[in-house]
């Protein structure tokens, strides 16, 4: 997907989302990973990482750990780093299905 069709269709979805939905979405392709917070505003992270949730923020530390430390690829970094959160946070869901488009 076109980068310039990416942002347009964030302000889309930012819009429709933060009037819906008071909540945060991750919008990704393979080249940028933005976050669209509950109050609309729209956040790129700075290592391209990104993580919401109750067990986000321990998701977050070990992908970037992962990413940093490992050769893994994206989708597996992104299922060990859910799978460590589970380990931590009891709110953090264990059955993980990682798809890949």
């Amino acid at each position: 997907m076109d980068p310039v069709n990416v942002r347009y269709l964030l302000g889309v979805i930012k819009r429709q989302w933060w009037v819906m939905l008071q909540a945060m979405l991750i919008v990704a392709n393979n080249e940028r990973a933005y976050l669209i917070s509950g109050t609309g505003d729209l956040i790129q992270p700075d290592d391209g990482i990104l993580a919401i949730g109750s067990g986000g923020s321990f998701a977050l530390a070990a992908a970037r750990a992962l990413m940093k430390h490992t050769s893994m690829n994206a989708a597996q970094i992104a299922e060990e780093s859910l799978r460590i959160a589970a380990e931590i946070c009891i709110y953090t869901n264990d059955r993980i299905t990682v798809e890949t488009l």
